[in-house]
């Protein structure tokens, strides 16, 4: 009889904050920043389509770092849709911009995905020892992914197209407090404060703020709604299943892909993480390798590039990340229809290289 109780007591906090963070994701859609933000880089580009695809990559890159990998799929994604709508110009570069960057961005903070969350405790590191140990990574990642992007969309991101002549209209208070909740939650949680805890205190600033602003927003059965109950019953489920599994395969999975810190070794390691995030889903995949990259030597390295492999990894079939899917539903309700097979081939330009870049980093720093 495996006794689960230590596995939920290690993932409580994270399936908690999951909850508080979607929360203040959704509220912050509510009061209008995310569109806010993407018509004022709209205006900023000047009319040059280059420049807005810059500055939207940009913003998907934060707000993955401070709102989690499901938060650009699920609420930026649709506005850089709606935004290329609005302005005519080619909206495939930014609904691959979004989903792209919702995983390979998920690296540097303790909060940008559940794996990290695991994977900083499981390490005891303080958030701020965590991105020291990210950031080289991270930035290798992105600068493949940001370049893979430019040069597959290359052709529709030539010309113009005309500025909009005003903001949207919206409650700017309310986005402004949001604007502040977001901008504040990764400064906290890197100072030390419990991820579920900063993201708790945003809810509730938020909350505060439309009750007086907007209450029907905040009306209870609202909130209730907004809850990501399937996401929080599939996650709930691979931790109980895989958290089992794992103990069992731990032998097996060392024998195979061994327990060393060296080139091969790690290359072996994320290579299998690669594969097993794409045909499992990369929580899963993330709960199974754990244990073989913290048996070896270069435990640091090795969970780092476990890290690598199943947040950067997922891009090659659509259920490799629930952030995927989700994003395949939003553009498909906008109009933009991406195929399996698509999909897959798009990711295929960009895993690998994306992946290497970012192992070569653990190797290096």
């Amino acid at each position: 009889m495996i006794d689960l109780l230590p596995l939920a007591e290690r993932v409580w906090p994270v399936l908690l904050f999951l909850v508080l963070v979607q929360l203040v994701a959704d509220l912050s859609d509510d009061a209008g920043l995310f569109d806010l933000a993407a018509h004022v880089a709209a205006t900023l580009a000047g009319g040059r389509t280059v420049v807005l695809f810059g500055l939207f990559c940009a913003l998907a890159t934060v707000t993955t770092w401070l709102l989690s990998i499901d938060t650009t799929a699920v609420l930026l994604a649709p506005i850089g849709l709606t935004l290329a709508r609005e302005l005519r110009i080619p909206p495939l570069p930014f609904a691959f911009a979004a989903v792209w960057l919702a995983s390979t961005a998920s690296l540097l903070l303790p909060i940008s995905n559940l794996t990290n969350l695991l994977a900083i405790e499981r390490l005891s590191l303080h958030p701020h020892e965590f991105v020291q140990a990210t950031w080289a990574p991270q930035l290798a990642v992105l600068a493949v992914v940001v370049a893979g992007l430019l040069a597959r969309h290359r052709a529709d991101l030539r010309g113009r197209y005309e500025v909009p002549g005003m903001l949207p209209a919206g409650d700017r208070v309310l986005a402004g407090v949001a604007g502040a909740v977001v901008v504040l939650l990764a400064p906290a949680v890197v100072l030390g404060v419990e991820p579920w805890l900063a993201a708790g205190v945003g809810v509730l600033v938020l909350v505060a703020c439309f009750a007086v602003r907007r209450p029907a927003l905040v009306a209870p059965h609202r909130l209730l709604g907004l809850v990501p109950w399937s996401v929080l019953a599939l996650a709930t489920v691979l931790f109980a299943v895989l958290g089992s599994l794992g103990p069992r395969l731990e032998p097996w999975l060392g024998d195979v892909l061994g327990r060393g810190d060296s080139a091969g070794d790690l290359a072996t390691l994320a290579g299998a993480g690669v594969l097993l995030a794409n045909g499992a889903n990369n929580l899963p995949a993330y709960l199974l390798l754990e244990p073989v990259a913290l048996a070896g030597a270069g435990g640091v390295d090795r969970l780092l590039t476990t890290l690598v492999a199943v947040n950067v990894g997922p891009l090659l079939l659509t259920w490799g990340a629930l952030a995927n899917l989700l994003w395949l539903r939003a553009c498909r309700r906008r109009g933009v229809v991406v195929t399996a097979r698509r999909f897959a081939r798009e990711g295929l330009l960009v895993v690998p290289l994306a992946v290497a870049a970012g192992v070569a980093a653990v190797l290096w720093w």
